[in-house]
Parts: C-alpha cells; structure tokens; sequence
C-alpha cells in the first residue's frame, strides 16, 4: 500500500485478506491426539488401579459421546481462530489508515486535497468503481456531494466537468439524509437494493456497480456526512474487507473533516470579531467627533437666532436658518450611520425554528418520540440564541443516548416573571448520584449558561427521568 509521493505504507490487501478468509481453509491443528492423550492422562491420575487397556480406549458406550467432545473442542477452536484473525485484520487496516491520514495531515494540509488523496486510495485499493464524500449543511437539513471520484478522475464544485457529472446526486442526497440507519452504522447495498431510488439503480447498471458501500462520519452523538463506494462483484470475504477498510478510513477522515470545520468556524468569527471591532471604531469616532461636533455647532447657530431675533437682517436670518438646517440635517445623518454601522443588538435566527429543527435532526438517529412544545418566543441576541441552542442540543443528546427513555419532550416558553424557560425532559433511568455533577456535557451546558447569566438545573432521580431547566432573564437595560 504504497501513496505516491507519500511516505511508504506496507503491503496489505493480500495479508488482509488471508487474515479476513474463511476459517475452514485456515489450517487448524488436529488436537484430537492431544485430547485423546490429556483424556487418558486423566484416566490414569482418577483410576491408578485400572489396567491400560482400559485407560488407553474409551468403552464402545463412551466413545459416540466422547468423539462428539471433541468435534465441539475443535469447532470451538476454529470459532476462537476465526475471530482473533478478525480481530488481527482489523487492527492492522486501522493502524494502515491511521498510518496514511498522518501522512497526508503532513502533505495535504487543505481539506480538499486530504479527502482526495483518501478516497483515491480507497478506490484504488478496492477496484472500485466510484467513490463520494457527501456533507451535511450547516444547519443539517439536506446532504450535498462534496468530492467524487468517477472514472479514475477526481471531481470537485467549481471544477471542470461537475456539473456533468452521471452521479444521481439529488436521488443519493436524499436516501442518505431519510434512512436512519445509515445515520449511525455502515449499511452496505446491492446494485437492485429495494431500499435504493431508482435512478442509483440504473447508475449502478450503467457503471456495471455490485455493491455500494456507504460509511457514516460518525464524532460522538453527531453526523457530518458518508463515504459512499460502489464496486464490482466481489466474494464475500473480500465486501468484508472492504467494509473493515471504509470504515477505518471513514473514522480517520472524520477526525481530519472535524478539525478542519473547527478551524474554520475559529476563522470566520475571528474575522467576525475584527470587522464588529472596526465598525464599532468607526462608530465611535463618527458619534465622538462628527455627531458631536455638528451638535455643538446647531446649539451656537440655535443660540445665535434667539440673540438676535428680529433685530438681524433678513439676509443674516435667512443664512442663520440654512446653517442650522444643514447643521441639524448632518447630525441626522451622522446619528444614523452611527447606528448602522453599530445596531444596538446583533439579532440572531428564530430560536422556535432552531429548536424544531433540532428535534427534527435527532428522530434520524433515535427511535424514542421526541415532542416539541413552544410558546411564542422572542428573538435573541445572536451570543444568547447560541448558548440555549447548545445547551438544549446537549440536553436531547444526553436523553436519547444515554437515558433509556420512552419519550423526550422539549418546552420553551417566555414567562414575565422569568423572562425565558426552556425545559427538556425524558422519562428514562435518570442520573446517578456520583455523576450528577461530572461528564464533559454537565460541565459544558453549565458553562454556556453562565455565560448568558442564566440559570441551570438539573432534576433527576432513579428510574423517574431527567429533566434539564435552563432560566433567563434579559438583562436591563443600561445595566
């Protein structure tokens, strides 16, 4: 398994296969002599006074009984070596992937170019036929092709020949996003699946596709996205391997794809931040020397009026009116790009219509009801709307994960006294004692809450549920 330009990556598909082949071309030691000597040993150590003739062969009554034993040892045995050689396949197709994203993380440090490296070696490695990396959009509502690759060339947006491409990519789009399975586990298809649209039927008849593979990129309780490989007729043992390679790699990749979206979401706010802070600069300096210089300049034209009332010549007066129109009429204008250059509050999206869709995101990869209730909520400052949508997104993780729950129910009201109450309840095993305050998500969702000045509590008893309270209030105003 050697990557051109690469560092060099051993040999595998051959070992792999040898370790993955069925067990009953494996040469398994014939132990019936060794049982048969440790049975007899037996014999001699229980019944010291019996002859050997009588410790050397069992009875013809004890012998169907005793040759059954045996068989069972010796099934037993190749059942043992069957699943260690599994075990030692796998191992070895994770370290080789774990091997090679190293390597492209070195070579390949853009995103692109690192999944193109990947998928080029899965489909090299596997004679296959395609292979696509489709991603969820940011708010999870639909799942686009990414990366392709098609007749040994590699496909991306904006390049030559996509638009072109015989992928049916809405028809793929839209069975990936709707089958909950595939949300969580490796499902793998044949060429006349049932469960596939039609049109990737007939691309799998055009492109002479047997199976199609398809891997979730799968980090904790969320789903980026698959790996989708179609390949030729293979035998059993090697769709076994493929499926152990898909997934190896399908894990690495996830890891790279993650890291990647992390950075870029620090860019982009890290951008966000230097232009919010320039536009305040501007602001204040327009609020500070223009607004407040055309303010002072109304008042002395203002009082100059009142002092010279009617005593002023009409030409003098008529000057004196245009100066404080211009005055006044500039100090509008400098008050109004003071505010939009600076809005007195960054607006978020509608919260109801995040919690909705969060709801809607996790039904694909939970079979527990999940009920959605919610009054008419305000829309929240774009800081504020982030922590509650992390917080309320921690909380349904933890329940359709963790808490063995029959129902899930998620409130959100805006109460005076309160302010805004959000409410997310299961009726599962509940919490226990020793853990109510540890785990990474308990700490996580206290501290988004203490970022807003928000308060959280958390409810919970044995086999009575769990129910996660998230109250705040804005803060006022001026404070």
């Amino acid at each position: 398994m050697t990557l051109s330009g690469h560092s060099a990556i051993p040999p595998s598909r051959e070992l792999d296969l040898r370790l993955l082949a069925d067990t009953r071309a494996a040469e398994v030691p014939d132990n019936r002599g060794w049982d048969l000597g440790r049975h007899a040993q037996r014999g001699k150590d229980v019944h010291p006074s019996k002859t050997s003739s009588i410790e050397e062969a069992p009875t013809a009554a004890t012998a169907p009984a005793e040759g059954s034993r045996i068989a069972a040892l010796e099934q037993a045995l190749r059942d043992e070596t069957a699943e260690r050689r599994r075990a030692e396949c796998t191992a070895h197709i994770q370290d080789q992937a774990a091997q090679l994203a190293l390597d492209l993380i070195v070579t390949e440090p853009d995103i692109a170019g690192f999944f193109a490296e990947f998928t080029r070696k899965l489909v090299e490695e596997t004679e296959g036929q395609a292979c696509g990396v489709w991603l969820l959009d940011d708010d999870r509502s639909q799942c686009d092709l990414w990366l392709a690759h098609l007749h040994k060339r590699l496909y991306t947006p904006g390049q030559e020949g996509w638009d072109d491409l015989t992928i049916p990519r809405a028809a793929m789009s839209e069975q990936l996003f709707t089958y909950r399975p595939g949300w969580t586990q490796t499902v793998v298809y044949t060429s006349e699946d049932a469960r596939l649209p039609s049109a990737v039927k007939r691309f799998n008849t055009r492109e002479r596709v047997d199976t199609v593979t398809v891997a979730p990129l799968v980090l904790g309780a969320n789903t980026l996205g698959w790996i989708v490989l179609s390949t030729g007729g293979v035998s059993g043992c090697e769709r076994a391997w493929q499926v152990a390679l898909i997934e190896a790699i399908a894990r690495q990749a996830t890891l790279v794809l993650h890291q990647s979206q992390m950075a870029d979401q620090r860019r982009l706010e890290d951008r966000r931040k230097v232009v919010l802070e320039e536009r305040n600069r501007l602001a204040r300096d327009i609020h500070d020397i223009l607004a407040q210089g055309f303010g002072a300049i109304l008042m002395q034209l203002q009082a100059a009026q009142r002092e010279g009332g009617a005593a002023l010549p009409p030409r003098v007066a008529s000057s004196l009116a245009a100066a404080v129109n211009l005055a006044r009429t500039h100090l509008i204008d400098a008050r109004r790009s003071v505010g939009a250059l600076r809005p007195p509050a960054e607006h978020g999206r509608d919260i109801t219509t995040g919690l909705r869709r969060l709801a809607e995101t996790a039904r694909l990869t939970t079979d527990v009801p999940i009920e959605v209730i919610l009054d008419d909520l305000p829309i929240f400052e774009m800081g504020v709307e982030r922590e509650i949508m992390g917080i309320a997104q921690e909380a349904l993780t933890n329940a359709a994960r963790h808490a063995r729950a029959r129902r899930i129910i998620i409130q959100a009201s805006a109460p005076r006294a309160v302010g805004f109450r959000l409410s997310v309840a299961d009726d599962g095993r509940g919490i226990a004692h020793d853990r109510r305050d540890t785990g990474f998500g308990m700490t996580s969702m206290q501290e988004r809450a203490d970022r807003i000045g928000a308060s959280l509590t958390i409810v919970t008893a044995p086999r009575a549920g769990t129910e996660v309270v998230l109250a705040w209030e804005p803060p006022l105003a001026g404070a």
